[in-house]
């Protein structure tokens, strides 16, 4: 079985929680979802309801994770026939993984493989690639950013698009793959190109790579390369 999935949390440290859960599946040739909003006891902290929209009203009576229809289908479903995707999909199985679910399928992250595969895009964020790639075009339904479902269903078109490119197998090999980026996609050096600032401001890379606990893996193997060019 191919699963979209997508989630929203409470915020990005190790200690916050899913607050809304998305899966996209086929059954009978028919796309089917399942959505919920979680309350797993964490408050969502303003800068996070201001990315995904959701309060701490709305969480009010909802069920814990382990309790929604979400959270059981993925466990029906968790076995080597199954493979899940979506953009940046790590993030997502690993705050699944710290509320004990534990995969055991195969994986595929449209955010890796995009930038394995279509290399000439300037960035590489999820409603980025849905205007540049114009994946809006199929749309049948208005789709918000940052919205567990509307991200799962657009994951999904753009998967369908990279299946033009690579099959299935090769997805899932160049989703273990470290892609060489070679800009920045955020902060004070956003459209820079990594090697430049590794000349200019090596210091400013050194300290990326010893602080940002959670930072991109591709853009971390990238630093150190680049760094390492430059010693």
């Amino acid at each position: 079985m191919l699963i979209f999935l997508d989630t929203e949390t409470t915020g990005l440290d190790a200690s916050d929680k899913i607050c809304s859960i998305a899966v996209v599946y086929e059954e009978n040739r028919e796309v089917k979802s399942i959505y919920e909003l979680v309350n797993e006891g964490k408050k969502i902290p303003p800068l996070a309801s201001s990315i995904n929209h959701i309060t701490n009203e709305m969480l009010k009576d909802k069920p814990k994770l382990h309790d929604t229809k979400a959270y059981k289908f993925l466990q029906i479903h968790n076995d080597i026939n199954t493979t899940i995707v979506g953009h940046n999909i790590n993030f997502d199985l690993k705050m699944l993984e710290s509320a004990g679910f534990e995969f055991y399928g195969k994986v595929i992250d449209t955010l890796r493989t995009t930038r394995h595969l279509i290399k000439e895009c300037e960035f590489f964020s999820l409603q980025f690639l849905r205007y540049e790639l114009k994946l809006y075009k199929q749309e049948k339904e208005p789709r918000v950013a940052h919205h567990a479902l509307s991200d799962a269903m657009t994951a999904k078109s753009l998967y369908e698009l990279l299946l033009e490119l690579a099959d299935e197998s090769e997805l899932v090999r160049l989703t273990t793959e470290k892609v060489l980026l070679e800009k920045f996609e955020f902060g004070k050096y956003n459209g820079r190109y990594i090697e430049e600032i590794s000349m200019n401001d090596r210091g400013y890379l050194e300290w990326m790579l010893g602080n940002i606990i959670d930072l991109d893996e591709d853009l971390r193997y990238s630093i150190e390369y680049f760094l390492q060019g430059k010693a």
